[in-house]
């Protein structure tokens, strides 16, 4: 098998990417600790908040600009993993790590609120992002995405920002955005967990590969050239990522469904256990409340 050295350092390490992400972090901690003073409201970022935050950015660079992206674009189970993590697991990390205040200066920005409000209401925000995900996963459009460089990039920013709105009514912080709790939260992830099966479904029972994007040489060609850069794929004379991997097309395909559903059932897991945990505690803070008031003597007539 081949190596995958043979693509070139800024192929395999994007730094144009990291340079940016790493501006984007510079800018967020110096808005958030230094200039923070310049807006109403303001409260000092926690160190558990600037470590979400940043652990953030890593798994972003890891799953977009480290050489795990080539893997992407050479075996689809990988490009299942990079996209589990980008709408399961990084947008939960951005929501908890950017402070609350600033979430209330982007939420009121403008005509935002509204279409923010829109947008973020539980059912349309779960409905929606599983919509587009499924939809993305349809092979037609699955093939036509992966083979222009702008839809590709427009359509997982799409994905990024609805999984931003499915994830906000599950875990922000803001008293007013408050939407879901107890059963209700639970009721969600449920709803998640099933909305998001078929697509997992007709990926993993397919008997037959979906993909021309992994099974078309010339098709993989298109896409490796608009990842690698035209004249570097054509230097390399490849002819399919059978070369890369011993695996087979179908097995590949299958195991990519199969990965998809066992991470978005572990983070669901992880979710329900947060809620049932978070339920107990509220539940036990009030059931002590009330049995204070009730051997108070003060409040005896």
């Amino acid at each position: 098998m081949l190596s995958l050295e043979i693509f070139g350092f800024e192929a395999l390490w994007s730094p144009y990417f990291l340079l940016t992400l790493i501006l984007v972090t510079v800018a967020f901690f110096l808005l958030t600790i230094k200039y923070r003073y310049l807006f109403e409201g303001n409260k000092p970022i926690t160190k558990k908040q600037g470590a979400i935050f940043i652990l953030a950015m890593i798994l972003l660079y890891t799953i977009k600009g480290s050489p795990l992206d080539i893997l992407a674009h050479l075996m689809f189970y990988v490009h299942m993993i990079q996209m589990a993590f980008l709408v399961l697991m990084v947008p939960p990390l951005f929501i908890v790590g950017v402070p609350e205040w600033v979430w209330q200066k982007i939420i009121r920005f403008g005509f935002f609120p509204s279409i923010f409000k829109l947008f973020t209401n539980p059912l349309i925000a779960l409905i929606v992002f599983n919509v587009f995900f499924s939809f993305y996963h349809i092979p037609i459009i699955f093939d036509r995405v992966m083979q222009n460089m702008w839809l590709h990039a427009g359509y997982s920013i799409l994905l990024f920002v609805l999984a931003l709105f499915m994830w906000w009514p599950l875990i922000n912080q803001l008293p007013e955005h408050q939407t879901l709790n107890g059963l209700k939260k639970v009721a969600y992830l449920f709803g998640g967990g099933i909305l998001l099966t078929p697509a997992c479904a007709l990926i993993i029972f397919s008997d037959t590969p979906l993909y021309a994007t992994y099974s078309d040489p010339h098709v993989w060609g298109k896409m490796m050239s608009l990842c690698v850069g035209a004249d570097n794929f054509k230097n390399l004379n490849l002819s399919g990522p059978g070369l890369f991997s011993s695996m087979s097309v179908l097995h590949d395909q299958q195991l990519g469904g199969v990965l998809m559903k066992i991470i978005q059932e572990i983070v669901y897991g992880y979710m329900l256990g947060h809620v049932f945990f978070e339920w107990y505690k509220k539940d036990q803070a009030e059931s002590e409340k009330e049995m204070n008031q009730s051997f108070n003597p003060s409040i005896i007539k």
